[in-house]
């Protein structure tokens, strides 16, 4: 048996009467050639380990494959797709391991839903997916905001262009925010694919990109997530206050550690760099 074997994806949906839940932010990639250009853009090749999160019908599983990736993990939630996910793996032996599980319940760096990332793969982890648009970008903070380092060399993820935008973007633009601040602060990103509505099956009410997100070998700041989390949080809550207004729950003497790192407190959170913010959290460690 070969992929090459395999029904067309229509008509796969058809056989299984599957159609996408909307409870479950499914929308279905289903030509092979964007499939197979997003494997290209994730690097897929024979020898690398990949994870892949909520494959659905196998849209990208298939293009993973066809480029020659001989180690795949999929997580998947849905137990609707099993007959087919597992009727790929029967097409390429050995290189598919299909787990149904909540992708939000992982622990990324161990064990949780009864398998580990180092039984099924080795060395580091390349991560794809056309994350469900209800839970992408819970997802990725997640990812970020965990004890680093992961076993992830790359992660090459698919969201609303909206969000896209919101990763990539810079400090004074009206999309930057905690999103963009976390992502930065951890890894080099860059939207690498612009996808149509009507390349979904259905078609959903915004277009889609593609954001790669390479994690920084070496972190310029290494304050703790926690901190971190409570300051962007913090910043951004409140993104219409200066900063000694927002900020002034941290700390009695906020106006003082911001002067003193030379951030100006009457700046608002979207004027300021990732940088300051790493350097904030750690003043703020070091006060407590």
């Amino acid at each position: 048996m070969a992929l090459d074997d395999l029904p067309a994806l229509k008509d796969i949906l058809h056989e299984h009467e599957l159609r996408a839940k909307k409870s479950l932010g499914q929308n279905f990639l289903l030509d092979l050639n964007i499939t197979r250009k997003i494997a290209r853009l994730a690097n897929a090749r024979a020898g690398t380990s990949f994870v892949e999160v909520g494959p659905g019908p196998g849209g990208l599983t298939r293009g993973l494959l066809m480029e020659g990736v001989d180690r795949l993990l999929v997580i998947e939630r849905d137990v609707r797709v099993l007959p087919i996910l597992k009727e790929i793996a029967a097409h390429s032996p050995g290189t598919v391991s299909v787990e149904i599980g909540d992708a939000l319940k992982v622990d990324w760096a161990a064990e949780n839903l009864g398998f580990s990332l180092e039984e099924n793969l080795s060395g580091p982890i390349e991560l794809v997916s056309n994350l469900p648009y209800n839970i992408g970008t819970v997802l990725l903070t997640n990812w970020l905001e965990m004890d680093w380092p992961l076993p992830i060399a790359c992660m090459t993820l698919m969201f609303q262009e909206e969000v896209a935008e919101r990763i990539v973007a810079k400090p004074g633009s009206k999309a930057y925010g905690r999103l963009s601040v976390l992502a930065n602060w951890r890894c080099d990103t860059e939207i690498v694919y612009r996808l149509p509505r009507d390349a979904f099956t259905p078609p959903p009410k915004i277009s889609s990109a593609i954001v790669q997100l390479r994690p920084k070998e070496t972190l310029e700041y290494t304050p703790s997530p926690l901190m971190f989390r409570q300051v962007t949080a913090a910043a951004f809550g409140q993104r219409r206050k200066m900063l000694r207004a927002s900020l002034k729950s941290l700390s009695k003497d906020i106006v003082s550690i911001l002067t003193e790192l030379e951030i100006d407190p009457t700046a608002r959170a979207e004027t300021l760099q990732w940088q300051d913010y790493c350097r904030l959290a750690m003043a703020l460690e070091d006060l407590s």
